[in-house]
């Protein structure tokens, strides 16, 4: 309640006797004020890993049991993968059962080795593994520790200890956005003993939960490194205090809506498709591709709260996946002609694809009638780019 005090606080003496500008009223004003404060709040920039200039650069995540530790290792790891600095996850949490089993598991699913010995002592592993990584060139080491329920003194004295053996560069905080309050008290408590460089936030979703960042920042002085926005390996975000802030008031969040399209849309295909968006030859084989390169983004329903001022509209949350697969799976039940000629589907070959599909031939016609009248506006379109009626 403090931070949130402080912060009205000083957005009323910012606020009280301020200009406003003639392009703005009077109420966007006072959100670019609450908006800029936000953001200084925050932050104001990103903060990146810092990495060591020679050497393997040590990570050590930290935070109580069921925060996301082992997910988020994974995440990091994929995501220094894909930039080149063959990372090294390292399973130090050998009390909860099946935890170095599941480092392993996800380390198979990206690629990226792990390092465990068993029960052994979690000193001693991230020790080892720190040998390791020097003698075989890994250039990031992941050290993915045991949690408790509750913080405790035991828990706080390994985490100490694994932090004087192997002088982690960054020590990072996993904490679960959705515990509000306890999640600062965790901070809080974690920064204490082992002088956290950043903090990772799970769970959040870039609306209702953005305090806990605002509240982590203003208590610890410490920054939020990284946002948790799914669970798929590849749903962690660097944390943008400006993008957080717009997705807060509504704003939407173009740049991370940019960013997730071009990592997910192939640029050739890009180009073919505008090719054909231009002469109205789009297919139902090409719409599949879109829809398919789409879904790597995230779900849907995340990607529409990116755009300013649909997060607002009642069907922005009411998105269907299952809407979309089902769509999927009709047009993977048409053959290679059926989806470059939509022409051809006559009541037989209709019943065909709904049985193929699962689903039935009124939704078979539902699709096939929206995407003639997406071609006929495409056409039409065309048209007027051409300056013909």
């Amino acid at each position: 309640m403090g931070v949130v005090k402080d912060f009205i606080a000083s957005i009323r003496e910012r606020a009280v006797g301020a200009e406003v500008l003639e392009s703005l009223t009077p109420a966007q004003a006072v959100v670019k004020i609450v908006h800029d404060g936000l953001v200084e709040l925050m932050g104001s920039t990103v903060e990146p890993l810092r990495f060591s200039p020679s050497g393997p650069t040590t990570i050590m995540l930290v935070g109580l049991q069921g925060s996301g530790k082992t997910t988020q290792a994974a995440k990091l790891a994929l995501r220094l993968r894909e930039q080149g600095r063959r990372p090294l996850l390292v399973a130090c949490d050998v009390y909860r059962p099946a935890a170095i089993d599941q480092l392993k598991t996800l380390g198979e699913q990206i690629d990226v080795p792990v390092f465990e010995e068993g029960a052994r002592s979690p000193v001693a592993i991230a020790r080892g593994a720190l040998q390791h990584a020097q003698q075989v060139g890994n250039g990031a080491v992941i050290v993915d520790t045991a949690g408790r329920l509750q913080i405790d003194e035991p828990l706080m004295e390994e985490l100490a200890q694994i932090k004087a053996a192997v002088a982690p560069l960054e020590s990072l905080l996993v904490v679960d956005a959705m515990t509000g309050q306890e999640a600062v008290n965790v901070a809080q408590a974690f920064d204490a003993r082992l002088d956290l460089t950043g903090t990772i936030l799970t769970k959040l979703d870039g609306d209702s939960r953005g305090g806990a960042a605002l509240s982590i920042r203003a208590v610890t002085h410490k920054p939020v490194k990284f946002i948790g926005t799914g669970e798929k390996v590849t749903a962690i975000e660097p944390f943008y205090p400006d993008r957080l802030v717009s997705r807060i008031l509504g704003m939407g969040d173009v740049l991370t809506l940019i960013e997730k399209s071009q990592r997910a849309f192939d640029e050739g295909k890009a180009k073919e498709l505008a090719g054909k968006l231009r002469t109205s030859r789009l297919t139902l084989a090409d719409f599949l591709d879109q829809l398919r390169q789409m879904r790597k983004m995230g779900p849907l329903a995340d990607i529409v709260k990116m755009i300013p001022g649909m997060n607002k509209l009642p069907l922005a949350g009411d998105i269907d996946e299952r809407e979309v697969s089902r769509i999927e799976a009709i047009i993977c039940s048409m053959t290679p002609r059926e989806r470059n000629d939509p022409d051809v589907l006559n009541a037989s070959r209709r019943r065909r694809i709904a049985a193929g599909s699962g689903t039935s031939v009124q939704e078979v016609n539902r699709l096939i009638k929206q995407f003639e009248a997406s071609q006929k506006m495409m056409k039409q379109l065309g048209h007027m780019r051409k300056g013909t009626p």
